[in-house]
């Protein structure tokens, strides 16, 4: 009777990292297994890298140990040991050419999950084995959500924690027993696991010490030391979906939507709701017939089949948001915008003209804005971003409204000041509340103070008493600026030494005055009427009420309105009038000037 040849299997890294090749062998024991020294160092490189992939590669290698032990097994290691330069290249198939040629030489049956690896296999002639993904048997992370959990957090020696309710308005509640480190461990291997096999998960970033894994619908984060003092697993999952009529939106926001916002970014903090809204924002979008795409890193919202939802190509926003300039959607949602190459991705986009949803952390809705100063240059914000929505506890709190202009800046007053100014204005009121410009080499975000409307008649009536001794003449242009007009021979003594006098009229009225000089043109001698109690000045009926200017000689001596009779009345005991009759008694000459 013949005796029945053992099957001797070898292994390759994908079958041993998810599990697969353990579960393989409960049905298969008696067996041979040779595990290649290539892939014992491909898993010790992983595990020291701190990545998930290497821990789950130990915590299979151990269980073929104890199947050894148990007697089920043989278990051998053989084959070369890779270079430095093979492991790093383990992605590009070195690792992969040492399996096939270490169960080539032993005439043994590879076994694996990676489709590439068996049908290079089988094209080199190589016994091959092909395993189908299989789930761990754990206990899976939904197992820790209800309807109504938002986030579940996790971590070795405490009990599980559960905020539950909706954005804002949510509670903390508690599991029943303390977690340990092995079934926490067991949970993270079984998500990772999970995210390499299903095609609608992915792991998108595996480093020393950090996991992010987008398990279908629910993003995932899981931290070991060095960088978190524990093992850590936060899962996060949306748990309602809106509508943008959800949110009782007004008629003058949604046809801004329509027919001008196409530079949106939409900001607040984190768990306030922005990815609820963005989502809404997107739908309402593709009902419109408008092509929508998304970039997202994880994937994680939730929207029609019809808008395509794209991650960092080969790891770099960049290239994926090369390929969409050459797709040119409609619209594109950005969730979420975080380091220098997704502000500089977000601004190519906007500024080729595809319409751009941004999501970015913020705790307030300026502050949004802000984080694109210096990223960009100033003067294509306004071109890149158009409005600013902030959403608190789910709801929609501000919206602002950009625009730029050439303009003098809030609180100067020079005309020679002007420059270009971003205006950020309330979108329902049209108040501006902030200006941003260049000052120096700096960008300042500077906030518009309210002002209270003044009481320009008061203001002048103030002048009028302080500036009694010396010829002027004021006015308000149609900018609300005060102008003080004064002949150049007294321009010192309104200024005063240093500017203190000009200065001191400033602080009392509150606002800055303008002081220029008088210009004007004197008439020949005007004839007077001395009396008692007054002295008439005739000036004629055509100047009826004008302000005129009055000289002696070529000296100014004080500005009045002329009646409607063409008379200049003065009071004889005033000190105009005391200077006139003082004047007239020497024979000098009576002037004015139309000012």
């Amino acid at each position: 009777m013949a005796m029945e040849v053992q099957e001797t299997y070898i292994p390759d890294t994908s079958v041993i990292v998810d599990g697969r090749f353990c579960e393989f062998l409960k049905g298969k024991t008696p067996a041979d297994v040779i595990v290649p020294e290539s892939l014992i160092s491909e898993i010790e490189h992983q595990a020291n890298e701190g990545k998930s992939i290497g821990f789950t590669g130990l915590e299979e290698l151990k269980r073929l140990r104890k199947m050894c032990d148990d007697g089920r097994i043989t278990l051998a290691f053989s084959g070369k040991r890779p270079a430095e330069w093979q492991i790093k290249r383990a992605k590009s198939g070195e690792i992969d050419e040492l399996i096939r040629q270490l169960a080539l030489d032993n005439n043994s049956t590879l076994v694996t999950g990676d489709f590439v690896q068996k049908s290079i296999a089988e094209i080199k002639g190589i016994k091959v084995l092909y395993l189908e993904p299989i789930q761990i048997l754990s206990r899976p992370i939904e197992t820790f959500f209800t309807d109504d959990t938002m986030s579940v957090h996790l971590k070795e020696g405490t009990k599980p924690r559960m905020k539950v309710g909706h954005p804002g308005t949510w509670s903390l509640e508690y599991g029943a027993a303390v977690l340990d480190r092995e079934e926490l461990t067991t949970i993270a291997n079984d998500i990772v696991e999970r995210a390499r096999n299903d095609i609608r998960s992915l792991i998108d970033m595996d480093v020393r010490g950090a996991t992010v894994v987008q398990l279908k619908n629910i993003r995932i984060v899981i931290t070991r030391p060095p960088v978190s003092d524990g093992l850590e697993i936060t899962a996060v999952r949306p748990i309602t979906k809106l509508g943008l009529e959800d949110y009782k939106i007004g008629d003058s926001l949604m046809k801004r939507f329509k027919e001008r916002a196409e530079g949106i970014l939409i900001s607040g903090k984190p768990g306030a709701g922005k990815s609820t809204f963005v989502q809404a924002l997107a739908e309402y979008y593709n009902s419109l017939g408008k092509i929508v795409k998304t970039i997202e890193k994880p994937r994680d919202l939730q929207v029609s089949q019809e808008i395509t939802q794209l991650t960092p190509l080969e790891g770099s926003i960049e290239k994926t948001g090369d390929i969409l300039l050459l797709e040119r959607p409609d619209y594109t949602v950005f969730d979420e915008i975080r380091v220098s190459s997704d502000f500089t991705t977000y601004s190519d986009l906007r500024l080729a003209g595809v319409g751009m949803l941004g999501v970015i952390h913020s705790s307030r809705a300026i502050d949004a804005m802000q984080r694109f100063v210096g990223k960009i240059e100033l003067g294509l914000i306004p071109q890149i971003i158009d409005t600013i929505i902030y959403i608190e506890n789910g709801g929609i709190k501000d919206v602002l409204d950009l625009s730029y202009s050439v303009k003098v800046p809030s609180g100067m007053s020079e005309e020679d000041l002007a420059r270009p100014v971003i205006e950020i204005k309330d979108f329902f009121t049209g108040t501006l509340m902030f200006e941003i410009y260049t000052f120096g080499e700096q960008v300042v975000v500077v906030p518009v103070k309210k002002r209270q409307k003044r009481d320009m008649k008061a203001v002048v009536n103030h002048l009028e008493n302080a500036l009694r001794d010396v010829p002027h003449k004021i006015d308000v242009d149609d900018t609300g600026r005060l102008k003080l007009y004064v002949p150049e021979q007294y321009m010192g003594e309104v200024i005063g030494k240093g500017g203190a006098r000009v200065r001191g009229l400033e602080q009392d009225i509150g606002m800055p005055i303008d002081i220029e000089e008088m210009n004007f043109k004197a008439s020949e001698s005007v004839g007077a009427e001395v009396t008692a109690n007054k002295i008439n000045l005739n000036v004629g009926r055509e100047f009826k009420d004008k302000e005129v200017e009055v000289l002696v000689e070529d000296s100014p001596l004080f500005i009045a309105r002329v009646s409607k009779n063409g008379i200049i009345q003065v009071k004889a005991k005033s000190v105009q009038g005391r200077a006139l009759r003082k004047a007239i008694s020497q024979g000098q000459k009576i002037r004015y000037s139309i000012i």
